[in-house]
């Protein structure tokens, strides 16, 4: 039996996370471990630990770390506290292999100590550019410490295979919030209007906005551009999430609360949607607005488009109907009225997204499961000059 150890730190990829943990679950070669830290654990956005628990897991280990990392020291301490919880926590739990997903810092923490323990990482997400955080940094550190390689497109993997790793263990899966997507049991519309208090439709705007850490525009002045662009459009409904914990994302909240308290009946406002919600608001809204990856990703096969604001995902390989802008109230506003339009509406319908391969969890299972791990730890690097 195959000890199989998730790491998850907040609501996105635990949200991407969780079928495949569900799939894990179900398998008879299996020993599932979860363990659950950062956002997960903050009061401040949702306690999202429930989430895991509610979906019928257990959570073998529980990392807390500062409540408040709104400084880039604070961050650095986090991860410090990160890597000795994640090192106490190998040693009670000895996976045989640990799964983690994406670029975070919490997640650079784990794989470090992985790294140290010998632990076997299987890596999702890698070979992705997103150059205005610094999460792009660590998502290719991540792929240097990992042993086994599932990325989202073809020219990921070959980006992860130029990284130095052998292609024997880099496998184009698709990406699995699009699987998430085409397999989801959504709320009726009546549902999620009732859930979140709000009238959905083609002129509801899905926004979540996050700090670009590396850009040199501060993140209160781009929020405030893109809450003076919104104003612009009375006739939209709007569903809020809070940004994610990085340094100068307390601004992006307390400027976002302001907001909806002015316009009550029109905008809402919610730390964590969970899964179910949010892919629920997305089935009935008309847009997605902010700088998430999930706008890239996953929301093109909802059939709806995004504007991608700013420099945060630069690089990532998008579908035509997402709409990237700046960071001025006029790029945004201009934004605004293309993503709104009848013709980019039109062209968002067909779904066309690079993203999405079918098959694409089964993929990803035989992947942690079945890859053998004998000699595996110790990697030489793949020169492709040769």
């Amino acid at each position: 039996m195959r000890k199989i150890c998730i790491a998850t730190g907040t609501r996105a990829d635990w949200g991407l996370l969780c079928g495949i943990a569900k799939a894990l679950k179900e398998r008879k070669d299996v020993k599932l471990q979860i363990i659950a830290t950062n956002m997960h654990l903050s009061p401040k956005f949702g306690n999202t630990y429930k989430e895991i628990v509610a979906d019928g897991f257990k959570i073998n280990c529980h990392i807390p770390l500062l409540d408040n990392t709104d400084t880039a020291g604070d961050t650095v301490r986090s991860m410090g506290i990160a890597m000795n919880g994640f090192a106490s926590a190998f040693e009670e739990l000895e996976p045989y292999v640990l799964v983690i997903l994406g670029d975070r810092t919490e997640m650079l923490a784990a794989s470090s100590a992985a790294l140290i323990f010998r632990i076997p990482i299987v890596h999702i997400a890698g070979g992705a550019i997103s150059e205005g955080a610094y999460d792009d940094s660590i998502r290719h550190c991540i792929t240097k410490m990992s042993h086994i390689h599932l990325t989202e497109t073809e020219q990921y993997r070959q980006r992860v295979i130029q990284l130095g790793e052998n292609p024997k263990y880099v496998i184009n899966t698709g990406a699995i919030g699009v699987h998430n997507i085409l397999n989801a049991n959504y709320l009726s519309k009546a549902e999620i209007e009732k859930e979140v208090g709000l009238t959905i439709g083609k002129n509801t705007l899905m926004v979540t906005f996050h700090p670009a850490t590396l850009d040199t525009v501060e993140p209160k002045v781009q929020c405030e551009n893109l809450l003076k662009a919104l104003d612009e459009h009375p006739e939209c409904n709007i569903v809020f999430t809070y940004p994610n914990n990085d340094a100068n994302g307390r601004v992006i909240i307390s400027l976002i609360e302001q907001y909806v308290g002015s316009n009550h009946g029109r905008c809402v406002v919610f730390p964590s949607l969970g899964q179910l919600r949010y892919l629920s608001v997305l089935k009935y809204a008309g847009a997605v607005v902010g700088n998430s990856s999930s706008g890239i990703v996953e929301v093109p096969s909802m059939g709806i488009p995004t504007l991608d604001i700013g420099i945060r995902q630069r690089g990532r390989l998008a579908a035509d109907s997402v709409i990237h802008c700046g960071v001025t109230k006029e790029e945004i506003s201009k934004g605004l009225n293309t993503v709104l339009s009848d013709e980019i509406r039109q062209l968002a319908s067909l779904k066309n997204n690079p993203y999405q391969q079918p098959d694409t969890l089964n993929k990803i299972v035989k992947a942690i499961c079945e890859t053998p791990l004998d000699n595996i730890i110790i990697k030489h690097f793949y020169d492709i000059n040769k």
